[in-house]
């Protein structure tokens, strides 16, 4: 096997796993690694078939990561969901959540052609797009429901960025010390937004983009839609600009998805999922700063983060 660059070397354990699961004849003959996820080590590895051609397999790693088991069995769970439903997603090929042949936690799966983008050119366009994506996901009705969802931010660990205005991040921390609405769940991606879609723009037309995959199934959850909604809004207001994350929702309805019933209900999922961000600006951020985003510097996004903060809060004015 030859590989793309040192990174993208399979460890011994996992090649011998990985090549169990191939068909007779093929070969693991190239790795690249993948760049843009936070917590999991991605590769593609291309196979060569037995006619001569190749195809493509991802490898999702994870590598000293606490609740790994959990995840790669919800994404397993969801990858056997998925194939019929019209969501595109990849196919599930193995899995070894407890590591028990490989050296760390990992899963095999389908390749999906596509790219992710994070640009503000087209946006007008992928929103809409976005949108009814989400809206087909939560859609589904599985035989056996993912556990429920956890909120991991509290009002106590938020961080408020430096120069805003403390008064009315005080008030949007209150907002969360309340207890969570009451809501109808739903099946939810749980970390559905901008760098876990794939895209087939056409260079000539923009216009003519569709999604060709959803990825990062790992923390597939029960829920309020309006969690998933707030979520992908909090990542656009981030990546292009507060009022798209108040656009995103108002599109999410436009495609048919339903939220909950009373302003003061979405705005609690909303400012929820905003003040989650203020504690992982860095971490989020570096991805996008990899991607080809070098403007959305850890301050910069903390500005941004303010500012949607900021405007929800002012919705209840």
């Amino acid at each position: 096997m030859t590989n793309h660059d040192e990174a993208a070397a399979v460890r011994p354990l996992t090649l011998a796993w990985e090549s169990r699961h191939l068909e007779v004849g093929e070969r693991i003959v190239r790795a690249e690694a993948l760049h843009g996820g936070i917590t999991a080590e991605m590769r593609r590895l291309t196979i060569g078939t037995r006619d001569g051609g190749t195809r493509d397999l991802v490898l999702r790693t994870f590598v000293n990561v606490e609740h790994a088991e959990d995840w790669l069995n919800r994404e397993a769970g969801a990858l056997t969901l998925l194939p019929g439903t019209g969501v595109p997603a990849p196919g599930l090929v193995a899995v070894d959540p407890t590591a028990a042949h490989c050296e760390y936690p990992s899963l095999l799966m389908t390749h999906l052609v596509g790219r992710t983008v994070l640009d503000d050119e087209g946006l007008e366009t992928r929103v809409p797009l976005l949108a009814r994506q989400l809206v087909a996901i939560h859609a589904l009705r599985p035989v056996e429901r993912p556990r429920e969802y956890v909120a991991l931010t509290t009002a106590d660990t938020v961080v408020t960025p430096k120069g805003a205005d403390a008064a009315v991040w005080a008030a949007a921390i209150d907002v969360i010390r309340k207890p969570a609405p009451p809501y109808e769940g739903r099946f939810l991606h749980r970390d559905f937004h901008p760098g876990n879609v794939l895209f087939d723009v056409p260079p000539s037309r923009p216009a003519g983009a569709r999604i060709t995959g959803v990825v990062d199934w790992a923390a597939t959850s029960w829920g309020p839609t309006d969690l998933d909604v707030a979520h992908c809004s909090t990542n656009l207001a981030l990546l292009h600009g507060p009022a798209w994350g108040v656009r995103f929702a108002e599109a999410y309805e436009e495609a048919g998805g339903v939220l909950a019933a009373t302003a003061n209900e979405r705005l609690y999922w909303r400012v929820r999922d905003g003040l989650a961000f203020s504690e992982e600006v860095r971490l989020v951020s570096q991805p996008w700063r990899e991607a080809g985003r070098t403007e959305l510097t850890t301050r910069a996004v903390e500005e941004r983060l303010d500012a949607y903060v900021t405007a929800l809060m002012d919705t209840l004015g």
